[in-house]
């Protein structure tokens, strides 16, 4: 897998109304916070923005990093178990 775009989370900020752009053309959004891992279908059944919203911010009201598109997913949040499922996937 080759990285396309690298953007510097404390210097670049994307807050609600870029965050919810980045999901246009997307199918998939897997959110990472802790233990936890939410993944929601976004062709089929999108959630509504508040909900979006409440898993890609932070507690600044910014993007959480580390965020990345992988093919037509978005990835936000970081857990070593969604690290190794990825790895599987994607290699």
């Amino acid at each position: 897998m080759t990285v396309a775009e690298t953007v510097n989370a404390s210097k670049v900020r994307y807050g609600p109304s870029e965050v919810l752009a980045l999901l246009d053309g997307l199918d998939t959004l897997i959110a990472a916070k802790g233990k936890k891992i939410d993944t929601f279908d976004l062709k089929r059944r999108r959630p509504d923005d508040a909900t979006l919203l409440a898993h890609l911010l932070g507690p600044t009201g910014n993007l959480r990093a580390p965020t990345a598109r992988i093919g037509r997913t978005l990835v936000v949040g970081f857990s070593e178990e969604l690290a190794d499922r990825l790895r599987e996937l994607w290699g």
